[in-house]
């Protein structure tokens, strides 16, 4: 069964490779040419789009909770409930974008403040969060809509949709900051255009799965409250994951303005790179919410070994990616010495760390789609708590971007030892549509 099994993890991932990566474009896109206004600019995009990533990142339950009870739904033969599933899903996501829309935009200064960012960064930083903060709805409705998808073992329209909200971002990018000179704000403008081009298609694609099975496109509001209400275990997890992003990008801002952009460039290509290895945990979810739902533990078991192994082989060829790339990478983004040395120092840390990256990404999808999150939120706690010690060690002893990277490669070694404990048990495999 593995050969066939294999095709279809694959026929998954890779398309989902290209909704996952989207995000990570839009920012590498934004550092490569907000790069070309100066340093200053660049270090208060870093700091800008850490907050931006950070709302996205704790959001992303509306993604991975969807994904899990739309395919248990439709393991278990319900299509109907799982398009009432992802409906829900999606207006959830569209209202708590509207709030955190509002709050972002109104406590911009202050939230920036905790970063410790200069006076010649900061006004940067606040331009860019305002005008991006708009479209915070249209970015978690599309986290939730691509949930749908995911649940519903259709990667393909994803990577469709990802392609034309990346195109347009490179096009209205150049057009906003290069030709008609908006400076950073325009930066902003095009990521928060190309995100409301993909909230339009996904509507698109998703009322017409709905009318076809005669599904209505009104959220329920016991639905959405249900919704709701399972996402909290993941939004536990990644606001303790994200929470270590957050304090590293800080020790980066009291490293000093060229560590912070040094910061920016390699944490993004870091989301790049998981991302990318998160496409086959994205496979992992969706098939073994699908094979759970329909109750069948062995295929499930099957999924999980072939899902890990094939992450830490995908990790060994990003090691090489990065270890080639290194030399000349941090040229691309800024022409400032001490930026450029710390970037290539960094990324060797970074190349190093990506077999061990795969295998993580890899459990957490699978237990993120098996529905084993409160297992996984309060492990993710003890993963800071571990964290937090190394991060201090390295801003007290100014080891740089360099040690940052190492203190993140200590948390990734925590969450592997705990993970693979975890997945060798059975009490993470419970079968049915509901878990």
């Amino acid at each position: 069964m593995a050969p066939g099994r294999n095709r279809e993890i694959w026929r998954l991932a890779l398309p989902a490779l290209g909704a996952l990566i989207a995000q990570p474009l839009f920012l590498l896109i934004d550092a490569a040419i907000v790069g070309t206004l100066g340093t200053d600019a660049l270090a208060g995009l870093g700091a800008a789009t850490t907050v931006f990533v950070t709302v996205i990142g704790l959001c992303i339950f509306l993604a991975y909770a969807t994904t899990g009870a739309v395919g248990r739904l439709l393991g278990a033969g319900d299509i109907g409930g799982a398009l009432r599933q992802g409906v829900d899903g999606i207006a959830l996501g569209a209202g708590i974008g509207v709030v955190l829309g509002i709050v972002v935009f109104v406590a911009a200064e202050p939230i920036l403040g905790l970063f410790g960012t200069s006076s010649q960064v900061t006004p940067y930083a606040v331009t860019y969060l305002r005008v991006i903060a708009v479209s915070f709805p249209a970015v978690l409705a599309v986290l939730a809509a691509v949930g749908v998808l995911r649940g519903l073992q259709d990667t393909r329209a994803t990577l469709l949709v990802s392609l034309a909200a990346v195109a347009l971002n490179l096009v209205a990018c150049v057009a906003f900051v290069l030709v008609l000179g908006w400076g950073i704000g325009g930066s902003a403008a095009a990521t928060a255009l190309a995100e409301i081009l993909g909230l339009v298609l996904y509507g698109v694609i998703i009322a017409r799965r709905a009318r076809a099975a005669q599904v209505s496109l009104r959220p329920s509001g016991a639905g959405v409250l249900a919704s709701a209400r399972d996402g909290v275990p993941l939004f536990i997890r990644t606001l303790a994951l994200r929470a270590a992003l957050v304090v590293a990008a800080m020790v980066a801002a009291r490293l000093g303005d060229e560590s912070l952009a040094a910061w920016h460039v390699t944490v993004t290509l870091f989301f790049t790179l998981a991302l990318a290895l998160d496409a086959l945990a994205i496979a992992g979810q969706a098939l073994l919410s699908r094979t759970l739902g329909a109750a069948d533990v062995a295929a499930s078991r099957e999924v999980t070994r072939l899902i890990v192994l094939w992450s830490i082989a995908v990790g060994c060829v990003l090691t090489v990616v990065v270890l080639v790339l290194r030399t000349w990478f941090g040229g691309w983004f800024s022409d400032d010495a001490s930026v450029i040395e710390q970037i290539g120092a960094a990324l060797l840390v970074l190349a190093l760390l990506q077999p061990l990256a795969g295998l993580v990404f890899a459990l957490d999808g699978v237990l993120i789609g098996a529905g084993d999150t409160r297992w996984l939120a309060w492990t993710q706690c003890l993963v800071l708590a571990l964290f937090l010690p190394a991060a201090w060690v390295v801003l007290d002893r100014g080891l740089g971007i360099t040690g940052l990277w190492c203190a993140m490669g200590w948390s990734l070694l925590v969450r592997a030892v705990v993970l693979i404990w975890r997945a060798r048990g059975s009490a993470w495999l419970v079968t049915g549509a509901v878990r």
